[in-house]
């Protein structure tokens, strides 16, 4: 073991530039992981914080099923409960705010002053808080009076269901926010305002001392019904399940930087091994035995893991410093919570460290495997060119048939089956990759000689001479690459599909929306009077509302869309995939029927004539599935139709949070237009858009997420930039003598440069068109899968393979920058004199 660890270490440390660029790519991998495993602990141990402050002395909380509103008659119920020392009924509501305001979202929090002050003390900074005499006065937070620049005297507007209705403040108070600015109103105040007359959402209990907390929530559990919550604070929950669907992406982002780290490795080690077979071949002929040189691999792999993960340990840490420090003054302005010191759990130690050691040691496995097997015999041969060619061609007979049946799944128009088919034709690229480098270096070589002469010729030789590693570095490309086209190809057809649906379900010529529309929630719907005075308006024609509520099915939350079956369709419309679209509308109005969506459909199993349950504000009502079909806002989310008049009778929903009115024939687009901006001037909470002002928004929203999918190709691009400077550099330090012997019979440096950026080039190339073609056919594997959940058609990613054929050659050109000047800079007399 001392020899073995003397010899791997005399190794790493005589070639310190390669140790250096295959540990880098440990480096990046583990750094990934290490920061964002450190990120979100810390923002989630935030929100923790701000949700538990938020929670003040309440012992119990209890909301609907639905999340709707319930009637008083329940907190009466929680005050006769024994063990129950005070409880009161709250009204919250997010309300989004015209854009010229303070701030663009308050949570509306209606009270009753006096058992609210007994759970939730205020601590008044200026004013006082509400008491039960109180009409339109409010109490705001210390953030909102900063921000604006208000206090006690003066007045804030709010949007509400008839218009816009001012406040008094009377008081600041210091409270905990998550999110948004906060501001308090008597409860009847809050009730008048949303429409929401004797009810409320939310009831706050606090306990009597030395209480049973178990015992008390069971029994009010008891008494209220499965129709109800108990416990957690709102909100709460959805806030930490996004922070886990977060915490999966950034795992994905790292383990797909760490696996391409393992192609670096693995590729590193081939060529170690290649480069000193006599080396291994003396070794053997001395007396070493197999399992010694496979102790001398894999110690060189261990010491390079274990300093590409301390290094990566180092590099994370700092990152995630970095991090949190550009966000708390976003936390702060924005979302009012002060974010906390890092978090490194001994977890995300053990997780890291394993996964960096254990990518390097896997990596170097395999060859320190055929490393064992060199016999002296072997080491002494000079060329193995035919046993290699033999092994290529085997490994391309076998790629071609795994591609064939990766064909004829796709063949099989299964999305389960054409998802498989895709990774199974990307293996099998892989498989069959150094059988193809020679091919592609002969096709792309007469290009690159008339663009670089003979060095292009030179390198072309280069690069089919040592196809095995050649195929490793066009690998980790075509991984890189590949998922970069694949997503660009699905989220391009995703959008072309949001466009079809908008077109079709918010076509009219002109849409009343909130300044923030969030389904189900965050949204301050309009009485009668607003639907009204569209209709009144001259030139205007037929018109039609949405109105939103939540149920649960199995379990599950569900948006429900209650529309109006008569004029609905005659301004808007849904895209069918199920039922008949000629009597859908028609069956809404005959009772308990509803429309499912294709995700609902999908998700729960839904066909059209099965009955289904939805948990309502009145209880479990059962509805009758007439139809599947799909619109703009409800694209994403598992979601019911059903009319307007069983959304009020079994939700007790009858605000609009959209409308939507078609122009009269012949009337002047620019007159109705105006006289619209001044019916909406008395409603601050909504916006006025034509059809083709709300698309271009849209249009510049899906825009503007692109550049999330551009910082995927920089994460996914940065491991294969990493490949080939490895690769190229080792390249250069095997061919030490060969490019001194080049030197020595007159080339010149300028010609050494350009012959390593034309090998470079001619990877980048091969990886370049490995990753179009995978990435085109996952793509599309992709987009079946998902066209399963909601319909939607594949369009060809344009826009991907632009992006990829310039990530892929621009890193040709960087990766080949330092090998080139380490190459033209040789001394002649020392290269030549290179063992």
């Amino acid at each position: 073991m001392r020899t073995a660890l003397t010899l791997a270490w005399r190794y790493l440390n005589g070639r310190r530039l390669r140790s250096f660029l295959t540990s880098l790519a440990v480096i990046f991998g583990v750094m990934i992981i290490f920061s964002l495993n450190s990120l979100l602990p810390t923002i989630t141990a935030t929100f923790d914080a701000s949700v538990k402050a938020a929670a003040g002395a309440v012992d119990l909380e209890v909301t609907g099923k639905t999340d709707q509103t319930f009637s008083t008659d329940v907190l009466q119920k929680v005050r006769r409960t024994e063990g129950v020392d005070v409880a009161t009924g709250v009204l919250q509501q997010a309300i989004p705010l015209p854009p010229k305001a303070p701030t663009g979202t308050i949570s509306l929090t209606g009270v009753d002053p006096l058992p609210y002050s007994q759970i939730h003390p205020p601590r008044v900074l200026s004013g006082r808080f509400l008491v039960p005499s109180d009409g339109n006065a409010m109490v705001i937070g210390e953030g909102l009076a900063k921000s604006a620049g208000l206090g006690p005297g003066d007045t804030f507007a709010i949007p509400s269901a008839t218009g816009s209705i001012r406040f008094k403040i009377v008081g600041v108070i210091s409270a905990p926010a998550i999110g948004t600015e906060q501001v308090w109103v008597p409860l009847k105040a809050a009730q008048a305002m949303l429409s929401q007359g004797g009810l409320i959402n939310v009831i706050d209990a606090s306990y009597v001392p030395n209480a049973n907390h178990d015992e008390i929530a069971r029994m009010v559990s008891l008494k209220l019904g499965p129709r109800y919550k108990i416990g957690g604070i709102a909100g709460a929950s959805q806030l930490f399940a996004n922070l886990q669907t977060a915490q999966a992406a950034f795992d994905f982002f790292g383990f797909m930087a760490l696996a391409m780290g393992g192609f670096i490795i693995f590729n590193s080690f081939r060529t170690i091994v290649s480069e000193r077979r006599r080396d291994i071949g003396m070794l053997r002929a001395i007396g070493a035995s197999r399992g010694t040189v496979i102790g001398i691999i894999g110690i060189e792999s261990f010491l390079q893991g274990a300093l590409g993960t301390g290094l990566g340990l180092v590099a994370g840490y700092f990152i995630t410093v970095g991090m949190l420090a550009g966000l708390a003054p976003i936390y702060e302005t924005y979302l009012h919570m002060s974010v906390g010191p890092p978090i490194f759990t001994a977890g995300n130690f053990i997780l890291t460290i394993s996964l960096g050691l254990g990518v390097t040691l896997v990596g170097g496995l395999y060859p320190a495997i055929t490393a064992s097997r060199i016999s002296p015999l072997d080491a002494l041969r000079p060329n193995m060119a035919d046993v290699d060619t033999a092994t290529y061609t085997r490994r391309g007979i076998i790629g071609a048939v795994m591609g064939a049946v990766a064909l004829a799944l796709f063949l099989a128009r299964s999305p389960s089956l054409a998802t498989l088919g895709a990774f199974l034709f990307l293996i099998g690229l892989i498989v069959a990759a150094p059988a193809l480098v020679r091919p592609i270096a002969t096709v792309f070589g007469r290009a690159f000689t008339l663009l670089f002469a003979s060095e292009g010729e030179v390198a072309r030789a280069n690069m089919a001479r040592q196809p095995g590693r050649a195929a490793v570095t066009a690998s980790a490309m075509m991984i890189g690459l590949g998922v970069i086209v694949a997503m660009l190809g699905l989220v391009t057809s995703i959008f072309a599909g949001f466009f079809g649906y908008l077109d079709k379900s918010l076509g009219a010529d002109y849409l009343l929306i909130p300044q923030n529309i969030v389904l189900a929630s965050g949204n301050v719907g309009a009485g009668p009077q607003l639907t009204s005075e569209i209709q009144k308006t001259p030139g205007v024609g037929t018109v039609s509302t949405l109105r939103i509520a939540s149920a649960q099915m199995n379990g599950k939350d569900i948006e429900v869309l209650g529309i109006d079956p008569k004029t609905y369709p005659q301004v808007s419309g849904l895209q069918f995939s199920g039922g008949n679209a000629n009597t859908a509308y028609a069956d809404l109005a005959g009772g308990r029927s509803l429309i499912v969506n294709a995700i609902t459909a999908s998700t729960y199993n839904v066909k059209v004539g099965d009955v289904v349950t939805l948990a309502t504000a009145e209880g479990d009502k059962k509805y009758r599935a007439v139809a599947v079909g799909n619109d703009y806002l409800t694209a994403k989310l598992s979601t019911v139709y059903i009319s307007q008049d069983k959304l009020k009778e079994d939700f007790h929903v009858s605000s609009d949070v959209l409308l939507m009115a078609n122009r009269r024939p012949g009337a002047d687009a620019a007159t109705v237009q105006k006289s619209l901006e001044k019916v909406v001037k008395q409603f601050p909470a909504f916006k006025l858009y034509t059809a083709g002002s709300w698309r271009a928004e849209q249009s510049a929203t899906f825009g503007a997420t692109m550049f999330l999918f551009y910082g995927l190709v920089a994460v996914l691009a940065a491991p294969s930039l990493l490949a080939l400077l490895n690769t190229l550099a080792m390249s250069v330090l095997e061919r030490t003598r060969e490019i001194g012997m080049l030197r020595a019979v007159g080339s010149t440096r300028r010609q050494i440069r350009r012959m390593v950026l034309a090998e470079s080039l001619l990877l980048s190339a091969a990886g370049t068109g490995f990753g179009l073609l995978a990435g085109l056919l996952l793509g599309y594997a992709l987009t079946e899968a998902t066209a399963s959940i909601y319909p939607i058609a594949y369009y060809f990613p344009y826009s991907g393979i632009v992006t990829a054929i310039a990530v892929g050659l621009l890193s040709g050109v960087v990766a080949s920058i330092i090998p080139a000047r380490s190459a033209a800079r040789l001394d002649i007399i020392q290269a030549l004199q290179y063992e």
